[in-house]
């Protein structure tokens, strides 16, 4: 979803049926400018040398980001081991922030694998609403984490150090719609951009991931 979606309108639900399980049409037909873009600034990277960044800019309530998770997910479990994955919530809006601080949270806790997921389920599946600090603390407290010490990490200077730092690399990366992905501090796409028009969003986001692989097998050339 773009920016500007989120500003004027409501979000309507999507869903996907299933993955495009056929090679990726003319994967080797990625081009700069159209698929993918090379940053004129590059960006700082926060890994040590000989390994690449892959960051994934999404946000809680997009359907998107909903639809892209299983098969981002899939995809992460087989990354190289020179390719360091994480992840950035953006906050177009200050609405955003109650769910971009509850990842930083999870993030911070250790509690990706046992929340990340179902955040999603319950906005996209439930129909929650989280979009306040209580009905977050609240909601991770129902699936098992001890309330005193996430609200303590919630409401932390740590976090708010994550919440800063997210901005400023999303500013950095211009990044104006969601779920994105920012190879390295030197190039970004996403399923829209490397599906192009009129391609189904599944399999648009099957040929990100592979540009995504192509651009990181670039970098490791020097290029």
């Amino acid at each position: 979803m773009k920016r500007r979606e989120f500003v004027v309108g409501s979000i309507a639900t999507a869903a996907i049926g299933g993955l495009a399980t056929g090679p990726v049409a003319a994967q080797g037909g990625f081009q700069e400018g159209r698929h993918y873009v090379r940053l004129q600034q590059p960006v700082p990277v926060s890994v040590p040398p000989g390994k690449f960044e892959v960051i994934e800019f999404f946000w809680y309530g997009c359907p998107h980001c909903n639809a892209f998770e299983p098969t981002l997910a899939a995809w992460v479990k087989k990354l190289p081991a020179d390719v360091v994955f994480r992840r950035v919530h953006v906050a177009f809006r200050p609405s955003f922030e109650p769910l971009q601080r509850l990842y930083a949270s999870i993030e911070s806790l250790g509690l990706i694998d046992q929340i990340h997921g179902k955040v999603f389920h319950a906005i996209h599946q439930q129909g929650l609403r989280l979009d306040k600090p209580e009905a977050v603390i609240d909601f991770v407290v129902a699936n098992g984490v001890d309330r005193a010490k996430f609200t303590e990490m919630y409401n932390s200077f740590g976090v708010q150090t994550k919440v800063r730092q997210g901005r400023q690399l999303s500013e950095a990366y211009k990044i104006d719609g969601v779920p994105a992905l920012g190879i390295h501090g030197r190039y970004y796409t996403s399923p829209s951009l490397a599906g192009g028009e009129g391609v189904p969003e599944p399999e648009g986001q099957v040929r990100a991931l592979a540009l995504t692989d192509q651009l990181v097998a670039k970098l490791r050339k020097g290029g």
